[in-house]
């Protein structure tokens, strides 16, 4: 489409429709699962009122009725600043979401994932962390075509990766490797990485501690991935910490969080 600059000359511009598409391309490069592509930033709850209203509690006693912790409205601003620096950002830092099952951290980083390829024109990925490791793993099977270069490239290249569920496969040696391999090339050349992650952003707690001591104390990021690379994860990531119940368990029947 031709079109007069301010300074009256034709000039060629895409039109809405162009530009529409060139959006729709993108989201779909972005391999959004379909489980969590109504997510976005608007449709954040971060009060349990918004548009499921404080009737899906009505039949609650008044004292039982939940009340939304503040991290949540505080995860929802950070994440919106994230969007609108993103452009202007000189230490390329991405996010990390911690907190419990449920409280909406795979939501924020779908939302910042649509709102960064919708407004800023990035060309982002979404990424299950055992869905991945599992998919590397398979590439070692010589009937596999796929090689573990193939996969991960995309990986490496994407210039804003959603990295869902960090630390949810059992830690191995192997899968530490590979977390590390991840994350440093990512860090060296200076692509934003978004992480969930359900466990809190500590370091390991086996020290000193006998094996019943173990098993029994709440497993760490550092846990799962090493202290090493949760130390490099606060080099690369601003952290965002969510408190509260499961949604899920408190509206039955609405989409998952």
């Amino acid at each position: 489409m031709r079109v007069v600059n301010p300074a009256g000359k034709w000039i060629s511009r895409a039109c809405d429709c162009q530009e529409m598409e060139r959006e729709q391309r993108r989201l779909a490069a972005a391999h959004i699962p379909e489980r969590y592509r109504h997510c976005s930033l608007d449709s954040y709850v971060t009060d349990f009122r918004g548009e499921y209203g404080m009737s899906a509690f009505k039949n609650r006693h008044a004292t039982d009725k939940p009340k939304a912790d503040p991290s949540l409205r505080d995860a929802l601003m950070m994440s919106k600043k994230f969007v609108e620096e993103y452009l202007t950002d000189s230490e390329h830092k991405g996010l990390l979401f911690t907190g419990t099952i449920g409280v909406g951290k795979t939501h924020l980083a779908v939302g910042v994932l649509r709102r960064l390829v919708e407004d800023k024109k990035v060309k982002g990925l979404f990424c299950d962390y055992r869905e991945l490791l599992k998919s590397i793993q398979n590439s070692y099977n010589s009937q596999v075509q796929t090689t573990e270069l193939e996969l991960l490239k995309p990986v490496f290249a994407a210039e804003v990766l959603v990295l869902d569920d960090l630390g949810a496969q059992k830690p191995t040696e192997w899968a530490w490797d590979t977390v590390a391999l991840i994350l440093n090339t990512r860090y060296n050349d200076k692509q934003r990485t978004i992480i969930t992650t359900n466990y809190p952003n500590k370091l390991a707690g086996g020290g000193g501690k006998t094996d019943a001591e173990r098993a029994a104390s709440e497993f760490t990021l550092g846990d799962r991935i090493g202290d090493r690379m949760r130390s490099r994860l606060a080099e690369m990531c601003i952290p965002i910490e969510i408190i509260g119940d499961d949604f899920r368990t408190l509206i039955k029947g609405k989409q998952p969080r």
